[in-house]
């Protein structure tokens, strides 16, 4: 009796965790650190799926920097490379203020509107009882 080997084939999950200080520098240090991570898991830097996640990063952090600053404490990225998705969680300190998606036009606020346009879903976990939240997003991506 043999066993089907599609039932048994490994997945593979990467997955990369960062704190880094809730300061612009802190944001400019995560986008280029998930640059390099998605280069090392093998989508080059000019590639659209390293450009995608790594803008995600961006107006994550940036958002995170600027909305969910608390004093002493940092922001983490995490991303979670399975199946063809990275999910990226950028996670902090405010967990009072949930992002809002706002329509176009207005001045600012324009983030989360690039992030919906690149990311099949997207949201904001509060995390009840915890310090922190966590808004996240998943990105399709592929190999050349």
């Amino acid at each position: 009796m043999h066993a089907d080997p599609q039932l048994h084939d490994p997945v593979t999950v990467r997955t990369f965790t960062q704190l880094f200080s809730c300061t612009p520098r802190g944001a400019r240090l995560a986008r280029r650190l998930v640059a390099n991570r998605m280069d090392v898991w093998g989508f080059p830097y000019d590639s659209g799926p390293s450009e995608n996640v790594t803008l995600v990063v961006a107006e994550l952090a940036a958002n995170a920097v600027r909305h969910g600053r608390v004093p002493g404490r940092d922001f983490r990225v995490r991303l979670v490379l399975r199946d063809g998705v990275v999910r990226v969680e950028v996670a902090d300190g405010r967990t009072e203020r949930l992002p809002v998606l706002r329509e176009p036009g207005g001045e600012g606020g324009h983030g989360l509107l690039i992030v919906a346009a690149i990311a099949e879903r997207w949201g904001a976990d509060p995390r009840p009882g915890c310090a922190y939240k966590v808004v996240w997003a998943e990105v399709r991506v592929r190999r050349r």
